[in-house]
């Protein structure tokens, strides 16, 4: 009899972590297990990349909270081998259930962001209730999946979860369709051939991402050498990033067109893809651009980039907020880019049916 796998996971937008289980489903429908998908919400075009094959039911709860005694028939009716939850709230919802539905069920969940980082700015009292929360329901896991060693040891510090009970198993970030996608067209005039060298950065419009610090790095280029800077993304600060591009007298020389669907066809055209960040659990777009050879500077930013690029031996790593640093980076990179192969090479592990298998092992599944 072959063991059935259910992903309890919410779909509300076009963030990455939708893309990421959109392609880890994929992988796993043809893996020689029953696969059901428990949507507590089902927005966003990441919901029509889920296979067909899969059994995906659509919870009438529109909040990981409320979605507690749904989960909990489904458990006493279905009695899958393993639940995967995704993200922090999923998590709850899910332990919480099983109590509620009386089963054994392990339940597993999934954290890509490096929690402590993404709290470091909010108020002490909600820091403290979201650790506590994290102590009280986190050891109760079969296995967390850590979608960095980074994220992975900051769990482990807030929660004192063992090493055996947390697993690290790299993002399914790189796909055929994401391949495919990076060959077609881009209809923008500073990507055409034989145009000035373009730096990419891709991303929400927020504070995490750091464009403010990029900006002003590009200004520093631009001091030295002719070219463009592109930002894709939208968000609220959008029109604080077109008032500094203005004020550090570049606009002519930045674009901000907007979120695309299709980011990988700007990244293959770029001659530097940038990660400004101050935090991430695993930068999907860093390991994107270099799935397509596309050189990179990042920064040390916790966590992920540091993985990625084996300490700065496959790109430049800089400070996060140095500017000169950051600018320097690019500069040295525009002028020596490294061989493609060495970057396709550096996320061999992050392939859609690399990370599926991985999943498979940590939940106890498929073993290899």
């Amino acid at each position: 009899m072959r063991p059935k796998l259910a992903i309890l996971v919410s779909f509300s937008g076009q963030g990455g972590v939708e893309r990421m289980i959109a392609n880890l489903t994929q992988s796993l429908a043809i893996a020689p297990i029953d696969l059901d998908i428990l949507l507590i919400k089902a927005k966003g075009p990441h919901i029509a990349a889920l296979p067909d094959t899969a059994n995906v039911i659509h919870l009438r709860a529109q909040h990981s909270a409320t979605s507690i005694f749904e989960v909990a028939r489904y458990l006493r009716r279905e009695k899958p081998d393993a639940l995967l939850a995704i993200k922090h709230r999923g998590m709850i919802a899910a332990l919480q259930a099983r109590t509620l539905a009386r089963t054994s069920t392990p339940i597993s969940g999934r954290l890509g962001t490096t929690v402590s980082a993404a709290l470091a700015n909010k108020s002490s009292r909600r820091r403290a209730r979201w650790f506590s929360t994290m102590r009280r329901y986190y050891p109760k896991l079969h296995r967390l999946i850590a979608v960095s060693q980074g994220v992975a040891d900051d769990v482990i510090a807030i929660t004192g979860m063992s090493d055996r009970q947390v697993t690290v198993v790299r993002n399914p970030t790189v796909s055929p369709a994401m391949l495919a996608a990076a060959t077609l067209p881009v209809e923008h005039p500073w990507l055409a051939k034989d145009a000035l060298p373009v730096v990419l950065g891709v991303g929400r419009l927020t504070e995490q991402k750091d464009f403010p610090t990029l900006l002003r790095a590009f200004a520093e280029v631009a001091k030295q050498r002719d070219a463009r800077l592109i930002i894709l993304g939208e968000g609220q600060l959008r029109e604080a990033l077109l008032e500094q591009a203005r004020q550090l007298d570049i606009a002519d020389k930045v674009a901000f067109p907007g979120f695309t669907d299709n980011p990988w066809a700007w990244m293959r055209r770029a001659a530097v893809f940038v990660l400004s960040s101050r935090w991430e659990g695993s930068p999907n777009t860093l390991t994107e651009a270099l799935a397509l050879g596309t050189p990179v500077v990042s920064t040390d930013c916790p966590s992920g980039p540091r993985e990625l690029l084996s300490g700065g031996n496959i790109a430049p790593l800089v400070p996060m907020g140095d500017i000169t640093a950051l600018s320097e980076a690019i500069l040295s990179t525009l002028s020596n880019p490294p061989e493609a192969a060495t970057l396709v090479n550096a996320v061999k592990d992050y392939h859609q049916d690399v990370s599926a298998k991985g999943y498979l092992d940590a939940l106890g599944l498929i073993t290899s």
